[in-house]
């Protein structure tokens, strides 16, 4: 088993090894009779020793592939109503709290294919108490290390961080990502072009790595096309704000939502998981007719990370679509640009059959 590795976090190394007690050969590695990783293939068992190690009153994390940490639903379930229990009675002691980081999730599964791609594990955590429960979608390096410095740091909850294992762009730089974590969601000022006085003609929303970069490099095409059209651009790391401050204690009160979002004005949203969860969590916003959710919707396979996008009709070019199609008079005045997204879509399509690869302007895009 190598998930510590495959995940990307093999540099815990460098500090401790695997908890290994048994013989050891020349050719193993990292094996030490008193590591502080554990690594073995059983998701179960996992879950079954980071409960009871925590209840020692130390800390712990459980690395996983995204689509693999619902084998320990049923256990998730049992540890949530646990804690939603043990901190109504006086004479238990707060215990840190459980911490899952998902990474090598569902849109960068590049050589494991449709097997590998399910982000429902939020869905199935959702359902648990609010007081229990915390759910965070860091976009980027800055923003992940701000989390799980929180995370780590917590008692009592359960918390769920999904982070791509894969390179991406440093968005914010360390200080302006602890701001935005403690915000939960807030306006990217330097991606928007709205102003402080007039209401911005569309948002665009997004919730994870890969969305992020979606969103962004839309909106870069939006602004070099229709350069009078004013997009405000809203990125969301903690999942929670999303709720109603009366269902969350991490939830906007209605009038934050309505300024952040508008009353009224088209919101695309790019998610990373499940789409219907958005809508699930915003139902009762004044907006939410006009809110209109991209995400994972069961298509995959083993095949380049922009055509898993394509597939799932979250890349740039169908949220530019979706842009010209929802914002009112837009589509007449749009309709070469859309035209011009339609055929960047088919090209797309011809291409990585030929090459085996994302196109260049895809695969080495930057905001700059």
């Amino acid at each position: 088993p190598d998930e510590t590795a495959s995940n990307r976090l093999d540099a815990v190394y460098e500090v401790t090894g695997k908890q290994w007690q048994a013989e050891t050969l020349p050719v193993d590695e990292h094996l030490v009779h008193d590591g502080r990783v554990i690594e073995v293939l059983s998701e179960h068992l996992c879950q079954g020793m980071l409960e009871g190690y925590l209840l020692t009153g130390r800390h712990g994390l459980f690395n996983c592939y995204e689509a693999f940490i619902h084998i320990i639903d049923s256990m998730f379930n049992q540890h949530a109503k646990w804690l939603k229990t043990h901190k109504k009675l006086a004479w238990r002691r707060p215990v840190a709290s459980l911490n899952y980081l998902l990474s090598s999730h569902v849109w960068r599964q590049d050589h494991n294919g449709f097997s590998h791609q399910d982000p429902g594990f939020i869905d199935h955590v959702m359902n648990k108490k609010a007081e229990v429960v915390r759910v965070y979608l860091p976009p980027d390096t800055n923003t992940l290390l701000s989390v799980a410095d929180h995370c780590l740091r917590s008692k009592d909850y359960v918390n769920v961080i999904v982070a791509g294992k894969n390179e991406t762009p440093d968005w914010l730089d360390v200080d302006e990502a602890i701001l935005h974590c403690t915000r939960g969601a807030g306006i990217w000022e330097w991606a928007s072009n709205d102003d402080s006085i007039e209401e911005p003609d569309v948002v665009l929303a997004c919730a994870g790595d890969a969305p992020t970069v979606e969103v962004l490099a839309a909106t870069k095409l939006l602004r070099e096309h229709l350069p009078s059209l004013r997009i405000r651009v809203v990125n969301v790391v903690d999942l929670m704000r999303l709720q109603p401050d009366t269902e969350h204690p991490h939830g906007m009160p209605d009038r934050e939502f309505d300024a952040l979002f508008t009353a009224d004005k088209p919101v695309i949203f790019a998610y990373h998981g499940y789409p219907w969860l958005i809508h699930r969590l915003t139902y009762r916003r004044t907006n939410h007719r006009n809110l209109h959710v991209r995400g994972y919707k069961e298509e995959g396979t083993t095949t380049t990370p922009f055509d898993m996008l394509v597939l799932n009709d979250m890349d740039r070019y169908r949220l530019v679509i979706d842009v010209i199609d929802r914002v009112p008079g837009l589509g007449p005045k749009a309709a070469r640009l859309r035209q011009l997204m339609q055929d960047q879509r088919a090209r797309h399509h011809t291409w990585i059959r030929e090459h085996g690869e994302d196109m260049p302007e895809v695969r080495d895009w930057t905001w700059q």
